[in-house]
C-alpha cells in the first residue's frame, strides 16, 4: 500500500513542439490540444518560459541538473560528466520512485539519472515512441508500481512527437522500414496555419500539416499519461508540469537561439497549491530552473548547487525580481558541427551573438532535409525576400537584434540600425555580464569581436 504523504512529480516533455501549438497559447489549428489546453485550465501557464538550449539532449539535461550544458559537460549529444548530480539523484536519495518513458537515450549516462522504471518505446512495437496507447498503458503500469513500493514517484514521460518523421510523411517511409504510423487525425495543408516566421507556400503548408497531424497526437499521448495518473488515484498529489525541449524543427526555430527556438509552452498543474486558470504573461523563466524549483517544492532547496533559480512562488502566484530576460545558447548539432550561439531576450528585444558566422561558413541541421527549406530555396529563384531569407539562414552575421514590439516574428536584423544603438549598448553588456558570471567558453570570443579585448 502506497502511504506516501509527499508529492508526486509528473514531467511531460513533447519533442521539438513550438510554444505556440497549443490551442491555449493562440494556435488556430483545428482541435489540436484538447488534453492540454483542459490541463492549462486547471492550473497555470506561462507565455516567456524558454528552455535553455533548443536541442534534445542537452535541453533535458539541462532540466534535471539545473546547470547550464558548459556546466554538465553536456554541450551537445553528450552525457553528462559523472561528477554532475542530478534531480532524480537527490529524489532517489530521498525515497523517490523514479521512472522515464520515452526519449532514454537523451539522458546519459543513464545510471546518472537513477532510473527505478525505464521504459524505451523508441521501437516498432511500440509504434517508434508515436503510439498515445502505448504511453497510457505504460505509464499506467509504472503508477501500479510506484503505489507498490510504498513510494512517492517522479516521472518523466517524453513523447517522442512532433519529432520528424511528421506524421503521413514520405519520410516516414524511409525511417521506419516503409510504414506510416497512425494518427487520428491527419491535416489537411488547407487547415495548416502557417507562423509568421516562415513563407507561406504550397510544401511549407504540407509539411505543416504533417507537423500538426504528430502535434495532435502529441497531445492525446500527454492524455492518455493523465488519464492514467487519473485512474491511479494519484493526480490530486502530483505537481505537474508540461513543456516542449525546443521549437519545431522548421528554419529559424530548433537548434538556433531565436524565439521559436527557445520558447516552450510551459503549464504546470498542482491541485491545492496552483490556481486554475492562472496565466503569467510577464516572467521570464529558463529550462535551468526546473530542477531547483523542484527541490523547492519538496523542500529539498539546499541539497544541489545549480545555475537556475526558483520559479516556485510565481506558480504559486506571488511577485519575483530578476524575472525580466532570459540567457540562451546554442552549441553542436547531432553531427558534432559547432555553431556556438549566445542570446539574451527580453519582452521587447532580444540579441544574438552567432560566434561562428564569418560570412563563409555554411549552418547545417536537420531542418534543411525538410519540405520547408526546399520549397523557400525554390521560391529564392523567384523571390528575391525569400532568397534573402535563405541566405541569412544559412549564414548568418555575427551579431542579430529584433524589436518584438514591431517585428514579434523576428525577420528583420536590427542591428545596424543607429535607432538602437542604446538598446543594443544595453544588451551587449548584458550578456557579457552574463558569459562572465557563468563562466562561460564563448565569453573570449564575444569579448574580443565586440569589445576589442
Amino acid at each position: 500500500m502506497n502511504t506516501n504523504t509527499k508529492p508526486n512529480i509528473l514531467l511531460m516533455l513533447a519533442d521539438d513542439m513550438n510554444y505556440n501549438t497549443i490551442g491555449c497559447f493562440g494556435c488556430p489549428v483545428d482541435n489540436i490540444s484538447p488534453n492540454l489546453d483542459r490541463l492549462a485550465s486547471e492550473g497555470i501557464r506561462f507565455d516567456n518560459a524558454h528552455v535553455t538550449i533548443a536541442v534534445c539532449q542537452p535541453s533535458r539535461q539541462c532540466l534535471l541538473t539545473g546547470l547550464y550544458p558548459h556546466h554538465n559537460g553536456a554541450l551537445g549529444f553528450d552525457p553528462i560528466r559523472e561528477d554532475v548530480t542530478t534531480l532524480t539523484e537527490i529524489l532517489r536519495k530521498h525515497g523517490y520512485y523514479n521512472g522515464i518513458i520515452g526519449k532514454v537515450e537523451h539522458c546519459q549516462p543513464e545510471y546518472k539519472f537513477a532510473w527505478d522504471f525505464c521504459d524505451d518505446v523508441f521501437n516498432p512495437q511500440n509504434g517508434n515512441g508515436r503510439s498515445p496507447y502505448i504511453y497510457g498503458r505504460d505509464s499506467a503500469e509504472f503508477f501500479r508500481r510506484a503505489k507498490e513500493s510504498g513510494k512517492p514517484f517522479f516521472l518523466m514521460a517524453n513523447s517522442h512527437d512532433p519529432h520528424r518523421p511528421f506524421a503521413g510523411s514520405d519520410d516516414e517511409l524511409t525511417r521506419f522500414y516503409g510504414y506510416h504510423t497512425y494518427a487520428s487525425r491527419y491535416y489537411r495543408p488547407e487547415e495548416a496555419w502557417v507562423p509568421g516566421f516562415l513563407p507561406d507556400l504550397p510544401d511549407v503548408r504540407k509539411e505543416l500539416a504533417q507537423y500538426y497531424s504528430s502535434c495532435h497526437r502529441c497531445d492525446e499521448t500527454m492524455g492518455n499519461v493523465l488519464k492514467s495518473l487519473d485512474e491511479a488515484g494519484q493526480a490530486d498529489n502530483t505537481l505537474i508540469i508540461f513543456m516542449s525541449d525546443n521549437g519545431m524543427a522548421f528554419p529559424f526555430s530548433k537548434a538556433n537561439c531565436y524565439l521559436n527556438s527557445t520558447k516552450t509552452p510551459l503549464i504546470a498543474r498542482w491541485p491545492g497549491h496552483f490556481k486554475a486558470g492562472e496565466w503569467n504573461r510577464k516572467d521570464y523563466i529558463s529550462g535551468i530552473d526546473y530542477t531547483p524549483t523542484i527541490l523547492e517544492a519538496l523542500g529539498l532547496e539546499g541539497e544541489l548547487k545549480t545555475d537556475g533559480c526558483s520559479y516556485l512562488s510565481l506558480l504559486l502566484g506571488e511577485e519575483q525580481e530578476n524575472r525580466d530576460t532570459v540567457f540562451t545558447q546554442f552549441n553542436t548539432t547531432h553531427a558534432k558541427d559547432s555553431f556556438p550561439m549566445r542570446c539574451i531576450q527580453s519582452r521587447h528585444f532580444g540579441y544574438i551573438f552567432n560566434a561562428w558566422a564569418n560570412g563563409e561558413r555554411l549552418y547545417k541541421n536537420e531542418s534543411k532535409s525538410g519540405l520547408t527549406y526546399k520549397a523557400m530555396k525554390a521560391a529564392g529563384e523567384t523571390d528575391s525576400k525569400v532568397a534573402e531569407r535563405v541566405r541569412f539562414f544559412d549564414y548568418r552575421c555575427r551579431e542579430e537584434f529584433y524589436d518584438f514590439t514591431k517585428d514579434p516574428n523576428a525577420l528583420y536584423n536590427l542591428i545596424n540600425d543607429p535607432v538602437y544603438r542604446e538598446q543594443i549598448g544595453k544588451f551587449r553588456a548584458d550578456l557579457l555580464k552574463s558569459m562572465e558570471e557563468t563562466k562561460d567558453p564563448v565569453l573570449p570570443a564575444y569579448r574580443k569581436f565586440v569589445f576589442g579585448d
